[in-house]
Order: C-alpha cells, then sequence, then structure tokens
C-alpha cells in the first residue's frame, strides 16, 4: 500500500467537505436573507395587535416607526 497516495486521496476528499460546507453556508444564509426580506415574520396587524394587547392604542405613526425599526434591524 502506498501511503504517500492515501494521505493525498485522504486530504482531496477532507478538502473538497470544507470547500463544500462553506459554499453551502453562504448560499443557505442569502436564501435564508432572501426569504426573510419577501415574507417578513411581523407585518403592521401583528404590531396592532402587540401594543392592543398592552392595553394602548397605537396611532399610525407608531406602527409605522415599529416598522421602519423591524427594517432597520433585518437589513
Amino acid at each position: 500500500m502506498d501511503w504517500g497516495s492515501f494521505f493525498i486521496d485522504l486530504l482531496q476528499i477532507v478538502g473538497g467537505l470544507v470547500v463544500g460546507l462553506i459554499i453551502g453556508f453562504f448560499v443557505a444564509k442569502r436564501l435564508f436573507k432572501k426569504q426573510l426580506k419577501e415574507n417578513p415574520p411581523i407585518n403592521e396587524q401583528m404590531i396592532k395587535a402587540m401594543m392592543s394587547g398592552m392595553g394602548r392604542k397605537p396611532s399610525q405613526k407608531q406602527v409605522n416607526q415599529m416598522m421602519k425599526q423591524m427594517q432597520k434591524y433585518m437589513n
């Protein structure tokens, strides 16, 4: 058995796995951000319901401020 070629093959396999993991991470991150941008986890109705649940009637200005903060946080 030729140990030199065995270690080269092993390094190629490990290197391929590492490169695949790195590429997969960045692709998944990009897709996840795209999905969050297209389908935000919170909308104006949810903010209104949350503020009403806390016992206050939100004005449209307050709702817009909250939405701006959410957009700033998502970017």
